[in-house]
């Protein structure tokens, strides 16, 4: 999982604590919002002090070892000290950005083909970013990475138009977009600044257990899936039987199989019945402790608050369970 990165000997923060985005259900309006595309990969922010280069996760784990290739790019850069923010993605062969395909290539060590796309500057020598406008920011972006290659992009953006570029985006399969307030400084946690409109519906999900299989399918039949309310309880969400290769269903059963225990970790049992497909034969269910995080898509909430033709995405070891909960997109503004 990696290890919390130690404070830093200079001025430059050891971790700085990521700025989140407020999930809405379409692009904001107006000239004050720059929009990029929502990349599909693991939030990562990069450090580089004294010659050495670090990968951080969103919660401040160290991940260099797992992503050598992009550590040594970071640390070629033209600068003496730096903090970057950008995503950890896997390219496919459309051009759009798949998890999927990143966590096949963790998985297999196959990273040297991975990309990371830089949208945000926090530090550089010495000179601290973080209260300059988003647009300031981005255009000294911009001018670090002239002349650098993959596996380094630049994380470019539209200014304006938000509807549009959000329809072009949709289009073209990707995920959705990340709308941020041009004259605004970098904030960490969630202020409302950046904005998350998805053309899908995709979310994180804790799997608090998986029913046994069935016919020619070997390891596990469906992962339940759940997520915390705000006052903490855990509420099961609906299960995941689709999306998961033999080999896939094999790393699961072998996460999942020390986590098993004999309570149920949910606070609320599943219903009996449901508006739609089958209710879960609880006899028929394994439970784990609720601390493997997975990543699912899917067509939509029902009205008995379960999710509705899921599939497994992979999991998302770069997000703690605790922090899980189901997302309420706010109308536009």
């Amino acid at each position: 999982m990696g290890t919390k990165a130690r404070a830093s000997d200079g001025g430059m923060p050891a971790f700085i604590a990521p700025q989140l985005s407020l999930s809405v259900t379409a692009p904001p309006h107006g000239a004050d919002w720059a929009h990029e595309i929502k990349l599909d990969g693991y939030r990562l922010h990069a450090r580089l002090e004294r010659g050495k280069a670090k990968l951080l996760t969103r919660t401040g784990l160290d991940w260099t070892a797992r992503y050598e290739t992009i550590a040594a790019a970071v640390a070629a850069l033209e600068a003496r000290a730096l903090y970057l923010d950008g995503e950890l993605c896997a390219v496919g062969a459309d051009g759009v950005t798949s998890f999927p395909e990143l966590q096949a290539a963790t998985d297999t060590h196959l990273t040297a083909g991975l990309v990371f796309f830089v949208f945000d500057l926090l530090f550089l020598d010495g000179r601290d970013w973080r209260a300059e406008a988003l647009l300031k920011r981005k255009e000294r972006l911009r001018r670090l990475f002239e002349g650098v290659a993959p596996p380094l992009v630049f994380g470019d953006h539209h200014l304006g138009d938000g509807a549009r570029f959000f329809a072009a985006v949709c289009a073209a399969k990707a995920e959705g977009i990340i709308s941020k307030r041009i004259d605004a400084p970098y904030a960490s946690g969630n202020r409302g600044l950046w904005r998350k409109a998805k053309c899908y519906n995709r979310e994180e999900f804790i799997i608090c257990g998986y029913s046994e299989p069935e016919g020619e399918r070997a390891h596990l039949g469906a992962l339940l899936l759940a997520y915390y309310d705000e006052g903490g309880r855990l509420l099961y969400a609906g299960r995941a039987g689709t999306g998961m290769s033999d080999r896939t269903l094999r790393r699961l059963h072998e996460r999942l199989e020390p986590l098993r225990t004999t309570k149920m970790p949910l606070d609320v049992p599943p219903p009996r019945t449901t508006r739609y497909g089958t209710p879960v034969e609880l006899s028929r269910v394994n439970w784990v402790r609720p601390e493997l995080v997975c990543e699912v898509r899917f067509l939509t909430w029902t009205a008995d608050g379960l999710l509705r033709d899921v599939s497994f995405e992979g999991l998302r070891e770069d997000k703690p369970a605790r922090e899980v909960r189901r997302s309420r997109p706010a109308p536009a503004s």
